[in-house]
């Protein structure tokens, strides 16, 4: 009995590229804040494109701090909604256009979330990873990391729990 050939790499990617682009597009309050991933393997990297309508001081001028939550937890969300839809886009149970006419798809739900401001905001790209401390069935503990010029001088961190969506087999 042969084993069934491997798709292409290629494919893989473009399938694994599209569903992300398909999960953040389908969010207005990400397109508003010029937010953008970077996937590279199975790790995800917010990009905060800058704007100078991202500013909060123009003295300083500084990134409003507004701004950097929101861009932490969004981070936070999209990691943890990506690894929830990993395995289902692996197996080709959810591609690209499922997400993008799905209007239930389901995202992680806040229960709280904190914020460190280490430093100012520069008036320049940002770039935050979340790395996930646990994910159960029902709830997520999420550590984000944001920096802008170099990864070792954070600029921000957050820490949240997300109540985890349900599937809806999961409900009956």
């Amino acid at each position: 009995m042969a084993r069934p050939r491997p798709e292409p790499v290629q494919v893989v990617k473009h399938r694994r590229d599209a569903a992300l682009n398909a999960l953040v597009d389908g969010v207005p309050y990400i397109r508003f804040l010029n937010i953008s991933f970077d996937r590279r393997g199975d790790e995800l990297t917010g990009v905060l494109n800058f704007d100078d309508n991202l500013i909060g001081n123009p003295l300083l001028p500084a990134i409003h701090g507004g701004v950097t939550a929101a861009f932490l937890e969004v981070t936070a969300v999209i990691t943890l909604s990506w690894e929830h839809m990993f395995p289902h886009i692996e197996s080709g149970e959810i591609d690209a256009d499922a997400i993008m006419t799905d209007k239930n798809i389901r995202f992680p739900k806040t229960i709280d979330f904190t914020v460190d401001y280490l430093r100012s905001g520069l008036p320049r790209d940002a770039y935050a990873r979340a790395f996930i401390n646990r994910a159960g069935r029902r709830y997520a503990s999420v550590r984000v990391e944001a920096w802008q010029d170099h990864h070792s001088k954070l600029f921000a961190q957050g820490t949240g729990h997300f109540l985890m969506p349900q599937n809806r087999a999961d409900k009956s």
